[in-house]
């Protein structure tokens, strides 16, 4: 991703992660973090309690210990969304946006679009993020799975607060679930948020007050929301109140400071930043899926739990999807 930046004379700001400890408790999170950048080639080091406010002045680690991360950059999806949109035209690909898809007969490699228009394939791909496992399930696969949305709701930090943060600064996560906690993100434009939470969405586009939200959709949501809670497997009962609570400024800012203890609620201004997570449930295990999870069809691929890193891994990602799932014909 970084490289198609440069190719495409994209702008990227190679900021650098600084993970840190929140509680006493997050100490081996952090070294097992460390390992696994180690066995995958990513540069990371250790910095203790000196070199981390000699790095990043507002930030604290409960354990006097961080982990940085130097190659981490940030870059603009929507402007390499505007680029490769441009790229795959050039190349003679036809985009049709706002394209619904009704009906899908796999035996025929046919499907059927709402307004009734019909079109053949050779191999279909569905990545189709909140509707991935609706669209799925149309082609006869992955039925053991279906979405449960998680939002996640961003405050921007005041530029006029006297907080300046230089990096990336996140807690370290919870590796039982699928969520990064509350950290900072600095745009290209020099913007600074603090998010995402992860509570409950409840419709697939669900993503300011009730719009997107139907009464069928929120209501099977809100039972597998509750089967979760009841079961409380893998910290969900403890993780369905923190999350909760975040809803509220108060309790928003209550997380952030554990990041950087000098900001206050005052400091967060509201924004329309906002992220709805296509997380899927496995029905079968009553667990969410925690990695990348791509199932395939009859002349079919279906790409149905692509999580973080999912933009930043994307190109990758495609290389292994091309070569692992999609016949060459030629």
């Amino acid at each position: 991703m970084a490289q198609y930046h440069k190719d495409s004379q994209l702008r990227l700001d190679r900021r650098g992660k600084i993970l840190i400890a929140t509680c006493e408790e997050d100490s081996p999170q952090l070294d097992l973090l460390a390992q696994r950048a180690k066995l995958n080639g990513v540069e990371a080091e250790f910095l203790d309690a000196q070199a981390l406010k000699e790095l990043e002045p507002e930030a604290r680690s409960a354990t006097g210990k961080a982990l940085w991360v130097p190659s981490t950059a940030v870059g603009s999806p929507a402007e390499v969304m505007k680029t490769l949109v441009g790229e795959v035209k050039s190349m003679g690909v036809e985009l049709r946006c706002n394209a619904l898809l009704a009906q899908a007969k796999p035996e025929r490699k046919m499907v059927t679009f709402k307004n009734g228009e019909t079109v053949g394939y050779g191999h279909a791909i569905n990545a189709s993020g909140l509707h991935a496992d609706r669209l799925a399930h149309l082609f006869g696969v992955g039925r053991r799975y279906t979405l449960l949305p998680f939002k996640g709701i961003y405050w921007k930090l005041d530029p006029d607060s006297g907080i300046r943060i230089h990096h990336l600064i996140y807690p370290v996560p919870d590796l039982r679930v699928p969520f990064l906690g509350v950290h900072t993100t600095t745009t290209t434009d020099g913007s600074t948020y603090f998010g995402p939470t992860a509570v409950p969405a409840f419709g697939r586009e669900n993503y300011n007050g009730l719009r997107g939200v139907s009464i069928g959709e929120a209501g099977r949501i809100s039972l597998l929301l509750l089967r979760q809670y009841v079961s409380g497997r893998d910290g969900f009962r403890r993780l369905a109140v923190q999350e909760g609570r975040r809803y509220f400024k108060s309790w928003f800012a209550d997380a952030a400071q554990a990041v950087v203890p000098r900001l206050r609620p005052e400091h967060l201004q509201p924004t329309e930043k906002v992220g709805i997570r296509a997380q899927m449930l496995d029905k079968q295990t009553g667990r969410l899926v925690t990695d990348f999870l791509v199932e395939r069809g009859e002349s079919s691929t279906h790409i149905l739990n692509a999580i973080s890193p999912a933009w930043t891994s994307a190109f990758p990602f495609a290389r292994y999807i091309c070569d692992h799932f999609i016949e060459r014909t030629n």
